[in-house]
């Protein structure tokens, strides 16, 4: 979408970018919420590795309890999929039957980077006898890999088990996701493991008929996505088109943002690029202070801009990875500032830059408190100032 951005736009410098950020992401204080509502508010948590989504939940929430996720983990009140960038998500139920259909396009085209593995492979038939089989009981990717070799011994099977999780909805049964507990990667459908909740949608679905359906289905789909965008905006805003599309990983979201353009306020950062925002939403000032966060690996908050230096400074790119490792990482000031690691019960914290004496202090104030939440029950934590990575 064409810029439309003029002088007469209010600017927003980065300090005033990254506050309004952190008040959306619960990062300025801790809400008092319950973790169903704060995970729908985030639209997801980022879930490539199990715990994350309960250190992402500790750094937001008053009096949050890892028992609280887990619960809503073997209540499928929430579930462990893949939707947003071809990651997995930490969704509620409600969120996963509704924002995973928005990125199938994506799935799709990420399909059509393994078609050379697929020739001669019906992909329709490929998603009716895997949904049947994972429908059957939970299965691994090698078990559906498995499977589908039996039908097409030619292909290649990477490429058979990338076009079944990208043709169908699949979650991760429990107990993968639950905290304290352990388990293999299993896999059904999202239909299958919602059961009842997910009757409705699909009724809705076989009510129209031919053209009246496409067309329905059509201004659902374009509703859903309205509904997203705003939902964005109120979770990660102020933000421009491409920012939203990196954390969706999609493209073409400009005709959303102009259709929702008279109901968003309408912003410019310190290099003319055009923002939007929900009007009342909060933007507080630039010299809020900022507490200190412990937050996990692939926190959303560092990954859902496509111009990150609202949270990362530019001295501070790329110093939360060791080649493909991602670290931990700790906001100070509202910014990435250092790593950590929690290991049998110390938290060791290495630190970018010298904080000052305050800052010190309240960094092992809230590394106490990550222990005392997050630790081995029982451990007597330490914080400790060194690197992570001797």
């Amino acid at each position: 979408m064409a810029s439309r951005t003029t002088h007469d736009d209010p600017v927003l410098g980065t300090r005033s970018l990254n506050r309004a950020t952190l008040a959306r992401q619960l990062l300025l204080s801790r809400a008092a919420m319950s973790a169903e509502d704060a995970v729908a508010h985030l639209l997801g948590l980022q879930a490539q590795n199990v715990k994350p989504p309960y250190f992402q939940l500790h750094a937001r929430l008053a009096g949050f309890r890892p028992a609280e996720l887990a619960e809503l983990m073997e209540s499928r009140r929430v579930v462990r999929m893949v939707t947003m960038r071809s990651t997995i998500h930490t969704h509620t139920a409600q969120d996963a039957l509704t924002l995973r259909p928005l990125v199938q396009g994506a799935r799709d085209r990420e399909v059509g980077h393994f078609r050379r593995g697929l020739v001669g492979v019906d992909l329709e038939r490929l998603g009716e006898l895997a949904r049947a089989f994972v429908e059957a009981g939970p299965r691994t990717m090698g078990e559906i890999r498995e499977e589908l070799l039996a039908y097409w011994p030619d292909a290649d099977p990477q490429a058979l088990s990338v076009a079944a999780r990208c043709r169908l909805p699949l979650v991760q049964v429990t107990p993968r996701g639950v905290w304290g507990r352990s388990g293999q990667v299993r896999l059904t459908t999202l239909e299958k493991w919602l059961g009842p909740a997910a009757a409705p949608q699909e009724q809705e679905q076989e009510q129209a008929q031919g053209q009246e359906r496409e067309r329905e289905q059509a201004q659902a789909q374009a509703q859903a996505l309205d509904d997203a965008v705003l939902r964005y905006l109120g979770a990660f805003g102020p933000a421009s088109v491409k920012d939203m599309q990196v954390w969706a990983g999609l493209t073409r979201l400009g005709e959303a943002f102009a259709r929702l353009r008279p109901r968003l306020a309408v912003f410019r950062d310190e290099n003319g690029v055009e923002l939007f925002d929900l009007p009342d939403a909060p933007r507080p000032d630039p010299g809020t202070p900022a507490p200190p966060r412990f937050l996990p690996e692939f926190d959303n908050l560092l990954l859902s801009h496509a111009d990150r230096t609202r949270v990362i400074a530019p001295e501070a790119k790329g110093r939360s990875w060791t080649g493909n490792q991602a670290h931990c990482t700790l906001l100070v000031d509202g910014f990435l500032g250092g790593l950590w690691r929690l290991a049998e019960g110390t938290l060791t914290v290495e630190l970018f830059d010298e904080p000052s004496k305050s800052q010190r202090d309240e960094i092992v104030a809230e590394g106490e408190r990550l222990i005392a939440g997050m630790g081995e029950p029982g451990a007597r934590g330490r914080v400790r100032f060194g690197s992570i990575r001797g």
